[in-house]
């Protein structure tokens, strides 16, 4: 038996988590430290995966099989193809960042009419989202994804509730209320989704009596897999809304901003940079590999609802005077861009997607890691408290404009290629909806240097003037993430050679291939003319 590298990579995270919450309440720092060493060992672990991974090899390696609850034909199955590879990646990759961001969050307040805050339950909490996100990713087994795609809520709901931002103009019981209500209505859409999606999980089974999706596929190439049409909308309509929840995707994103807003920053990067993800990925690895025919017939309303998540995220991230209700309404007009990519149903579109997908874990991360280091120094998210911080913390400015850039995809940073990508495979094959869509480009400019302009430049103000620049441990934790976006805006070759084999077997998939150049065509005809 070979090792199993994929159950390991999914398994160091939980045994951390548990490791971590069973040290001694007065032993904070080891649990920090503790937590930090697990991350990083799996991100060791994550980089063999992508080293072990052949981008020219099977569409899914590194497998595994075993026989789990038999009679109902679930497996325990995991695989890799490049798109979870790369995302997988990522979640080992900022999980370590999280934990260096939120080192001091869940220490005790010292007023005395604060509640104790345990400290190894927050990094505990992290781990185990990290651990189940990272299995969400390599599951085969629909049955098998379906558990840990709702499971990974339970922890998020403490993580919002528990541990929420500090920040608050209010008393501690309105800050409580606030966080509780976040908590609440993050936990009930998404369980509503996850409910809906189990009953088109029992219905794929009645149809097509396993739940292996390796199995399916080859089912439905074979012909022997007889799916009527109009239970094969219906499945992929479950399905589909669980994953759209997820993302968020609007009408279905208005549990993001409360979320985004009531927790901790790192926390905040956890929901919209790692566990957001899950829902995209989904959508290309499940939607499209168990329902293709009904994901084409579906692809014109939710282009319409992704270009209304892309242009409605950007108008009200402009008017937003919170700075991460901002971030997490600019995220969800970026979330409009994947879901937009997906469903060009081109290999651009769908590549860039995936590159959207790790360009923005990585941008927002660093916006919102360094905003969450401004918010804490001056205790308000309120953009209208601060101003002309770039004269007393250079440093702190600096990381939050490049920050900023990445989010408005300047072209040199890494969300520049995949928003180019998107919009070029969208326009390929939906013209009108890849120009409409440029809208969000103009607004995401607008909403950024704006918010730059009146917390960073401008006269000091009195509150700001004894802010301290940022320390060692933040730099720390930002700078790596400031490279990769330099680096991967420049060379995203790394990326694309692991992403794009991975792109091609689903748009086989679906039976599609990219259209030519109308001006190729024209050419053509042009010629035939003569």
């Amino acid at each position: 038996m070979s090792f199993p590298l994929l159950t390991v990579t999914a398994a160091v995270p939980a045994v951390g988590a548990v490791l971590t919450a069973a040290v001694p309440a007065a032993r904070r720092t080891a649990a920090k430290w503790l937590a930090l060493l697990f991350s990083l060992a799996t991100l060791a672990l994550a980089v063999l995966v992508a080293v072990r991974f052949e981008p020219g090899g099977a569409r899914y390696q590194l497998t595994e099989s075993h026989a789990w609850i038999a009679d109902f034909g679930v497996r325990y199955e995991l695989g890799v193809d490049g798109i979870a590879v790369a995302l997988i990646g990522l979640t080992a990759l900022l999980i370590p960042f999280v934990i260096g961001a939120g080192w001091n969050d869940a220490d005790p307040l010292e007023t005395s009419s604060s509640r104790w805050r345990p400290t190894q339950g927050f990094f505990a909490l992290i781990l185990m989202v990290e651990a189940m996100v990272i299995i969400s990713f390599e599951a085969t087994d629909v049955f098998l994804f379906y558990i840990f795609f709702e499971a990974m809520l339970i922890p998020m709901y403490f993580l919002i509730g528990g541990f929420g931002d500090r920040a608050h103009a209010g008393s501690d019981e309105n800050a409580a209320a606030q966080r509780s209500y976040a908590a609440v209505k993050f936990l009930l859409y998404n369980l509503v989704g996850g409910l809906i999606m189990l009953a088109a999980v029992i219905g794929l089974y009645v149809v097509a009596g396993n739940f292996s999706l390796q199995e399916i596929a080859a089912a439905r190439a074979a012909g022997t897999l007889d799916m009527a049409t109009n239970t094969e909308r219906l499945l992929f309509l479950g399905f589909f809304f669980a994953f759209a929840v997820k993302a968020p995707l609007w009408p279905l994103h208005t549990w993001l901003p409360n979320a985004m807003g009531e927790a901790t920053a790192p926390v905040a990067v956890l929901i919209t940079a790692v566990v957001d993800k899950v829902g995209t990925f989904a959508m290309l690895r499940f939607c499209l590999g168990l329902f293709p025919d009904a994901s084409k017939w579906a692809t014109p309303a939710i282009l319409v609802l992704a270009l209304i998540s892309i242009v409605y995220g950007a108008l009200v991230a402009v008017g937003q005077r919170d700075i991460k209700r901002l971030v997490a309404y600019a995220s969800i007009s970026h979330f409009g861009f994947i879901i937009m990519g997906i469903f060009a149903m081109t290999s651009q579109g769908q590549s860039g997607a995936t590159l959207y997908m790790v360009n923005h874990g990585i941008s927002t991360a660093a916006l919102m890691l360094v905003a969450g280091f401004l918010i804490s120094r001056r205790g308000s998210r309120l953009i209208a408290d601060y101003g002309g911080v770039q004269k007393v913390a250079p440093v702190l400015a600096g990381t939050f404009l490049i920050g900023g850039l990445a989010t408005l995809s300047l072209p040199g940073l890494a969300p520049f290629v995949s928003e180019f990508l998107v919009l070029v495979g969208t326009f390929a094959r939906y013209p009108v909806i890849g120009i409409i869509a440029t809208i969000g480009i103009v607004l995401a400019a607008l909403y950024t240097l704006v918010l730059y302009q009146r917390t960073m430049t401008g006269p000091v103000k009195e509150e700001v003037r004894t802010m301290k620049d940022l320390r060692l441990r933040e730099v720390l934790v930002v700078a790596p993430l400031i490279v990769l976006l330099i680096g991967l805006g420049v060379y995203p070759k790394p990326l694309t050679q692991i992403v794009n084999p991975a792109v091609e077997h689903t748009m086989s998939d679906v039976h599609e291939k990219d259209p030519k150049p109308q001006v190729a065509v024209e050419a053509k005809n042009g010629e035939a003319a003569k």
